[in-house]
């Protein structure tokens, strides 16, 4: 079972992602360190395990208010090793050319995208190699070209199942969904994101089929500690 840590960028900041509802995002108030800044919270999360990938979720991206181009570029300056999996909102092929000069894995999120042919351009682009796809749901379901939700051939090998209303909420995965999207497309990597609290959790994905989980609260609270993390890791 793959964990990997996210952090979420606003402002300079790293901030704590609640229920999808991003103009209310507040700076993270870790047990980990005593700094809402991006490299100490990266820092500290590598200080509690050596995990070797990261989920960025760049929020001024993705809202087309700027980006953390300088502050991405300084984390993979200080962790080469770490791979970063990078949402900022790539809605057209030209979005994602001005992280071209960086060694990291694009997430495209189906709620940035538009059109189809959007994304059939990004993912045939030869710099954009290894593409994960992020389907995203809200409170109102899915958000994205329908094409994408209902031909998994368009998929990549890796698929995060995003809950939003699920994020930071402490009610636990959407198991149900989750399962649904394992037994239909046993052929692909899911991974869960939203709602994960603790071990118990992620032994129940882990059981499900699901490869990974993205996690934040659940590490900054400390209910995810280090020894959780390292049996959890374990598991295959």
């Amino acid at each position: 079972m793959k964990i990997i840590p996210v952090i979420d960028l606003l402002d300079g900041q790293v901030v704590h992602a609640k229920l999808g509802d991003r103009q209310n995002y507040q700076a993270i108030i870790s047990t980990l360190c005593d700094s809402s800044e991006p490299l100490d919270i990266v820092h500290a999360l590598m200080r509690l395990y050596r995990f070797d990938r990261l989920y960025i979720a760049d929020l001024n991206a993705i809202q087309k208010h700027g980006n953390h181009l300088q502050i991405i570029t300084e984390i993979q300056h200080h962790y080469p090793k770490l791979e970063i999996w990078l949402d900022a909102g790539f809605s057209v092929l030209e979005a994602t050319f001005v992280w071209a000069d960086l060694d990291i894995r694009l997430v495209v999120g189906t709620e940035s995208l538009i059109d189809i042919a959007d994304y059939h351009a990004i993912m045939k682009d030869d710099a954009a190699k290894e593409i994960v796809l992020s389907l995203d749901f809200k409170q109102d379901g899915y958000h994205g070209p329908l094409a994408l939700l209902h031909e998994p051939s368009l998929w990549p090998k890796n698929v995060i199942i995003m809950s939003l209303p699920k994020v930071g909420s402490g009610l636990g995965p959407d198991i149900k969904k989750l399962s649904e999207f394992v037994i239909k497309n046993p052929q692909h990597h899911f991974y869960a994101a939203g709602g994960v609290r603790h071990a118990k959790d992620l032994l129940e994905l882990h059981k499900l089929g699901i490869q990974g989980a993205l996690v934040a609260s659940a590490i900054h609270s400390g209910l995810l500690n280090q020894k959780s993390i390292n049996e959890t890791s374990l598991l295959r």
